[in-house]
Formats: C-alpha cells, sequence, structure tokens
C-alpha cells in the first residue's frame, strides 16, 4: 500500500452552511492556540490548553450530531465540497504503477474522464473515473467532471481492452452529469453514453463502481452498470440534480423547492441502499471524506478487494448474467 494520503494545503477550511456552530467553534479554538504561541514568542506564556481542550470536544461533539442527522440536501453539499477527496486522489494512494491511457481514437482526449492501467494489491486492474479538479485552474481543465462524447468512448476503450486481457474493472464516479453543450451533442453525447452504458453490461470480467460524490444522470450510469455498486456514506446518485428537479416542478421557484427535491427524489446511499439500487454504503468519518482521506481511502480499499474476491473465477457468462439480473430487478420488489 502507498504512504498515507497527504490533501492538497489550504489555507483554512471550508465551512458548508450548516456548519456554521462547527466553524465558530473550531475558530474560537484555533484563535486561541494562535494568541497562546503568539504570547509565548513573546516571553509572555500562558496556559490555555484546558479551554483550546474544551472548545475542539464541543465542536467534535456538534459535528458527531450534526452529520448523524443530515437532511438530503446538506449530503449533496457534502458530496461537492471542493475539498472531498477526487478520482485522482484515490489513484493516488490506491493504485501502483497506475499509467494512463488518452484518448478515444477518434476525435480528442476527453479531461473530464481518466483512466488506465496499474496495480490495485498486486492484482493488475483497469481504473476509470469522473475527475471534477481540485481547483479553478484544474476544475476548468476538467470541465468540472462534466464529460464529452470523447470521454464516454475513451471509457469504452478502455473497459474493451480490459476485457481484451481479463482485467477488472474499477469506476469511480462523481459527476453532475455529461456535458450538455452544442458540440457535445452534435458529436453523439446520447449515443456515447449509451453505448458505454452498454458495454459495462456486456463487459466478460468483473466491474465494481463507487459513487465518491455525486452521481448525476445518464453521465454517472453510464460507468456505474456494474457487478457491485458503492456509495460513499455522503454521496449522491440521481437522473437530475435537486436543483434541475425543482426547476421542472415548481418554474419560477428560485431554488426555494431545491431541499424538497432533494428529499423527495431519494438521492442519497440511504435510501438507494433501501430501494436495492445499490450493493452497500462505505461509511464516512465524521464530518465527511474530506476531513479524513487516509481512513476512506483505507476502507475503500478494503470494500474493492471484498468485491473482487467475490467475483473472482466467475466465468464470463456468469457476470454477464448476474450483471444483467441485478439491474432488471431494480424496481420489482413487491410486484406481483
Amino acid at each position: 500500500m502507498k504512504p498515507p494520503y497527504n490533501a492538497p494545503s489550504q489555507p483554512m477550511r471550508t465551512y458548508l452552511d450548516f456548519e456554521k456552530p462547527i466553524a465558530e467553534l473550531e475558530g474560537q479554538a484555533e484563535e486561541l492556540r494562535q494568541k497562546s504561541h503568539t504570547l509565548e514568542s513573546e516571553g509572555q506564556p500562558i496556559d490555555v490548553a484546558e479551554e483550546i481542550a474544551r472548545l475542539e470536544g464541543k465542536a467534535a461533539t456538534l459535528l458527531s450530531d450534526t452529520y448523524q442527522k443530515l437532511t438530503p440536501w446538506q449530503k449533496t453539499q457534502v458530496a461537492r465540497h471542493p475539498a472531498r477527496p477526487h478520482f485522482s486522489n484515490y489513484v493516488d494512494h490506491l493504485i501502483e504503477d497506475f499509467t494512463p491511457l488518452a484518448g478515444d481514437r477518434n476525435f480528442a482526449n476527453d479531461q473530464a474522464i481518466l483512466g488506465g492501467l496499474g496495480r490495485f494489491n498486486g492484482r493488475s486492474v483497469v481504473v476509470i473515473g469522473h475527475e471534477k479538479g481540485s481547483d479553478t485552474q484544474s476544475r476548468v481543465i476538467h470541465n468540472f467532471g462534466m464529460a464529452r462524447p470523447e470521454g464516454y468512448r475513451k471509457a469504452v476503450r478502455l473497459m474493451s481492452l480490459a476485457e481484451r486481457f481479463d482485467l477488472p474493472v474499477i469506476t469511480l464516479v462523481d459527476t453532475a452529469g455529461a456535458y450538455p453543450g452544442i458540440g457535445a451533442e452534435e458529436r453523439g453525447q446520447a449515443e456515447a453514453i449509451a453505448r458505454s452504458t452498454d458495454v459495462c453490461l456486456r463487459l466478460g470480467v468483473p466491474i465494481i463502481s463507487i459513487v465518491i460524490g455525486e452521481g448525476g444522470s445518464g453521465g454517472a450510469l453510464a460507468l456505474a452498470a456494474a457487478n457491485r455498486v458503492f456509495m460513499l456514506e455522503h454521496s449522491i446518485y440521481a437522473v437530475i440534480s435537486p436543483e434541475g428537479c425543482a426547476s421542472i416542478l415548481w418554474p419560477g421557484s428560485d431554488g426555494a423547492k431545491t431541499q424538497d427535491a432533494a428529499t423527495a427524489m431519494k438521492i442519497t446511499a440511504q435510501d438507494l441502499e433501501n430501494l436495492k439500487i445499490i450493493d452497500g454504503i462505505i461509511t464516512e468519518p465524521i464530518g465527511g471524506a474530506h476531513r479524513d482521506p487516509d481512513t476512506i481511502m483505507a476502507d475503500m480499499g478494503a470494500t474493492i478487494e471484498r468485491a473482487l474476491k467475490e467475483l473472482e473465477g466467475k466465468s464470463p457468462e456468469i457476470l454477464r448474467q448476474e450483471r444483467r439480473a441485478k439491474f432488471l430487478a431494480i424496481g420489482r420488489e413487491g410486484l406481483g
């Protein structure tokens, strides 16, 4: 296993709207710590350890209480947190000797979907996923994780390569949806998404998919028609964003109905596990994956390893049959 993941340094922690009380407590503790360091450097040491510990303890309790009862809309905000680990972070930590493969051999190399060959726990695999980027420049380069047709055609090429060499496929999903621009539509966006979904379903090798942030519409499903589908605890997976749903159902609501839409759509990992659309949930550290990346990456690695062992040795036909049965069963429970 690679060394612990080191998150990119940030001048200050980014807090979501509902985390403001937590931010105040952690800010007070940090301010007191800085003041103590300043006075100590000036030869005027003061003992504030007990007060800092009290504030941090109170913040930790509030953080735990808050994250135990997140609403679907709050989970959506966590899934989109700017400091949340992305595809490249997971690859850097979990995949050894990763060799990226670029281009769809047809038009261009889409940067919103990345993929290549590597070794997971000594096993050769093909890894594919959406990359959103971690700062303004990289987000523009990766088009905020919204792939164009050439991205999905790249994914098809890599999955076909995996089947040719009998390699398992691991996909990490994190996109608000496929890019809806005119150029993407002109180059066959819908066909590219459909073909990628079809290739996932008919692969003769194991395919494991994990929604690590947002799983938006066909842009997500194109990489997630897998033998095993998992979600991180605070990720979301839906046919449309809560904002998009609200704008359709309640025109002119100016976003006021977004929270209602998020609740009604059943987009959380917990909802989707209850509906038997996904196979399991990977628990996140308290406060979300961005607060303890090492832990979430270790847990994800363990989940992938277990899934690969469950699928190991199964024939291509069995893998296809099980995958087909899995998706045909969605929505059938309770029907006569």
